[in-house]
């Protein structure tokens, strides 16, 4: 149990984060995790499966760069997890940069970063052009449409499809697994669905490498095998699909509903670039992650976090974290990037100015195309899709005049 200046923590005392309730509203529930525990927090990531989260800025900026006393390696944890777990999945040793430390962490993202930085980003951009121009195109004349499954979702899995050299059968078992996965529903089920995809995939490269991502990749001085290198296709997908589906579809959601920022958006007073910084802070579509596992029990602050239990940053708490905003107006997010949306440390994601470019041409293709677009439903009825770690809409419906 965690020991704090208050004494141990019981079961009883744990914040759930796998509650409707908690997808709902979760600043409420960390500004009550604020009130009551400070910045490290006993929660639950599923029942039975403990935590610490994270919601003080300065103690994730620690942690995020400190892996000696923070490792990825979750190996001796998960040997009491079981495989039916719905959130072992997410968190359990892979043989790749997410999961790993020294050596090992270095030699797979070395192979990462370098695959990645290949990629030419002119014709990324006109790739999600291209992308974003085919799904508008199939409801333009609806007068209506679901931002998130219409055209969120489609250009996140063809883009990075497009990129790792994924045809679209193994790629649709892929994003079948992943929503599995990410959603903890039958997630077991969906690992195993994603294992098998991600494999025939490294086994089609093998056979007829290409230019992309995963052929680059495989061609790599740092020689991984096919079991690595199926391990890093499941992060970038994992990094790749939801999470970008969520950040377009969270900003969508930020320039649809409120009046002002929108009004600054269309006189060219702001950019979609600072909405998406500003989503970034206050509503990051991977809320919490960046999971260590300390190999000891460690002292942060007055708190003694326990050997081999999930510690897990809450970067949605952090970024509000009153001692890192206080004085700061809303609009002073805009173009602030001091957020810890993309990580932080020897963890930092390798392909956030990716992920920028795709969210930014694809909403910028859509403000294009729609110019006057309204939510087809009141704010306060949409709906988030539970989970521990995501920021995730079920849906964005919006409506829009039809061309002539």
């Amino acid at each position: 149990m965690t020991t704090t200046a208050h004494g141990p923590a019981t079961e009883s005392d744990r914040f759930p984060l796998y509650t409707p309730e908690f997808a709902a509203d979760p600043h409420a529930a960390y500004a009550h995790m604020r009130s009551t525990h400070g910045a490290l927090v006993p929660v639950e990531l599923s029942p039975g499966v403990p935590a610490t989260l994270v919601i003080g800025y300065s103690q994730a900026r620690r942690i995020l760069n400190e892996p000696w006393n923070f490792p990825a390696d979750p190996r001796v944890w998960q040997k009491e997890v079981p495989a039916t777990c719905p959130v072992r999945p997410m968190m359990e040793w892979r043989p790749n940069a997410l999961r790993s430390a020294e050596d090992d962490h270095a030699r797979y993202r070395a192979a990462n970063t370098s695959s990645l930085d290949a990629v030419d980003q002119h014709e990324l951009r006109s790739l999600v052009e291209a992308v974003a121009g085919a799904a508008v195109g199939k409801f333009r004349s609806a007068g209506r449409a679901d931002l998130v499954g219409d055209f969120a979702r489609p250009i996140a899995f063809r883009v990075l499809s497009k990129l790792l050299g994924c045809p679209d059968e193994i790629g649709d078992r892929i994003a079948h697994g992943m929503a599995s996965i990410f959603n903890t529903t039958d997630a077991e089920h969906g690992n195993q669905v994603l294992g098998q995809a991600v494999a025939d995939l490294v086994a089609l490269r093998r056979r007829q490498p290409a230019d992309d991502v995963t052929s680059r990749m495989m061609a790599h001085p740092g020689g991984l095998d096919d079991t690595e290198m199926a391990h890093q296709l499941v992060t970038l997908y994992g990094a790749g699909i939801e999470p970008v589906t969520n950040l377009i579809s969270n900003t969508c959601r930020k320039i649809l509903s409120d009046d002002g920022f929108s009004t600054a958006l269309h006189a060219a007073q702001s950019t979609v670039r600072d909405a998406l910084d500003t989503v970034l802070y206050q509503d990051p579509p991977l809320a919490n992650y960046c999971i260590s596992y300390p190999p000891a029990p460690v002292r942060v602050d007055d708190v003694v976090l326990p050997a081999h239990q999930p510690v897990v940053i809450s970067m949605a708490a952090c970024n509000n974290d009153p001692a890192l905003t206080h004085g700061l107006a809303a609009d002073a997010l805009a173009g602030n990037r001091a957020h810890l949306a993309w990580s932080a440390g020897p963890h930092t994601c390798p392909a956030r100015s990716h992920a920028y470019l795709i969210a930014e041409t694809a909403i910028s293709y859509l403000l294009d195309a729609h110019p006057v677009m309204d939510l087809a439903v009141a704010e306060g009825e949409l709906r988030w899709r539970p989970g521990p770690f995501h920021r995730a809409l079920e849906s964005l419906p919006v409506i829009f005049p039809t061309a002539r």
